[in-house]
């Protein structure tokens, strides 16, 4: 499970540090390059939709090993494009591994109860936030020694090997059920009517978001406003993920102790901490790549202690559900996380500094604080009913 996170992960961010000299090789501007990040998140979120009740209908299993062969095959047509539009093709079918995050959820949540499987799921998170923490920099090294196709070269070893290790160990947990797809999809009004759900996936949505704008920023603010080359800009680059480790390895020790929801306040209260004091610095004057990249820490520590929980909880709203579920909060989480991630190259496009991109991000996290408050109050009032009654 640690494995096909992990792939997921290494798909979204391998590359960004050659985005510049990708757009220079396909002659195009930055804003176009930039759907190779922006719209592969959205085919994400698209795809999660239809991946969670596939994988209820027909196992974790099955899907798992095709969702690896099809990123296999598009990894070899990004490697061959001699277009822009021809890349970005491709680059959307690569989106198919989105599976790799979707069904370990799923797959952890067949098998534990809700406190359970928020440890569980953040020690495999845990495990895979090594992937983006070493990935930005790995992609800059190899950028920097044999060009921007050498991170999709390294994206298809690693597929393959993912692949016949899920071959080999991957074991069913699904039970099958005997509706069909559409059937299925017809009991997304089920999860669609309970708040708690929304909460959940929202408040996962809007603290991820600051990351996915992260993601989408910050090899612009890199490059253009700090003046990095693509090496240094991938060691900076993996700074969240030093702090998602963190997060990811509290969130399993604590949180059958703590609650899930607890964990996610204080994940959500870190996240917004973390960049009203980078932005503070930046007006400041102290705005320099060591302030920016280092306080990005606490979005990947905050992070790390919500997206486990805030995952687990959605998952538990409706537990019969919980691939249909995995793939719907997904699909919220990945689509507004595309959005923002657009967004911040759109606010960034001519912008000498780092303040449109932090502004953006910290309006998100404080969206997260807002709404897993609302699912504490939520769960307040469900209590004081059932004790009534």
């Amino acid at each position: 499970m640690i494995a096909l996170t992990s792939l997921a992960a290494l798909s979204m961010n391998l590359f960004l540090p050659s985005l510049p000299g990708m757009t220079a090789h396909f002659g195009t501007t930055y804003g176009v390059m930039q759907i190779a990040v922006a719209g592969y998140l959205g085919v994400n979120a698209v795809m999660q939709l239809g991946i969670g009740p596939i994988s209820d209908r027909f196992g974790r299993r099955s899907v798992m090993l095709w969702a690896i062969a099809i990123f296999c095959l598009a990894t070899i047509g990004c490697l061959l494009a001699t277009h822009v539009a021809v890349f970005l093709f491709f680059r959307m079918m690569q989106a198919a591994i989105v599976a790799g995050l979707v069904l370990p959820r799923a797959a952890i949540r067949d098998l534990y109860s809700q406190d359970e499987s928020a440890s569980m799921i953040g020690y495999v998170t845990m495990g895979m936030s090594v992937a983006p923490m070493l990935a930005p920099a790995l992609g800059g090294v190899l950028d920097g020694l044999f060009g921007w196709q050498a991170s999709f070269v390294a994206l298809l070893f690693a597929g393959i090997a993912t692949g016949a290790l899920a071959f080999w160990d991957m074991g069913e947990t699904a039970t099958r059920t005997t509706s069909n797809f559409r059937q299925q999809v017809a009991q997304y009004p089920d999860l669609l009517t309970a708040p708690r759900f929304w909460g959940y996936a929202g408040t996962a949505a809007l603290s991820s978001g600051a990351f996915f704008a992260y993601l989408g920023g910050a090899p612009y603010v890199g490059s253009t406003v700090f003046g990095l080359s693509p090496e240094t800009l991938g060691i900076y680059f993996g700074a969240p993920a030093i702090g998602y480790l963190v997060g990811n390895g509290l969130t399993g020790r604590y949180a059958r102790r703590a609650g899930t929801n607890r964990m996610v306040l204080i994940g959500s209260l870190v996240n917004a901490g973390g960049l009203a004091l980078s932005l503070a610095l930046s007006y400041a004057g102290f705005g320099g790549p060591l302030a920016f990249f280092g306080f990005m820490t606490f979005v990947g520590l905050g992070n790390g202690l919500v997206i486990p929980n805030a995952t687990a909880g959605s998952l538990s709203v409706r537990p019969h559900l919980a691939g249909t579920a995995s793939g719907l909060g997904g699909a919220i989480m990945i689509g507004g996380g595309a959005a923002l991630s657009a967004l911040a190259g759109v606010l960034l496009t001519g912008a000498g500094s780092s303040r449109p991109l932090l502004w953006l991000m910290l309006l998100t996290a404080i969206g997260s604080v807002v709404a897993i408050l609302l699912v504490i109050r939520r769960e307040a009032r469900l209590s004081g009913s059932r004790a009534r009654i």
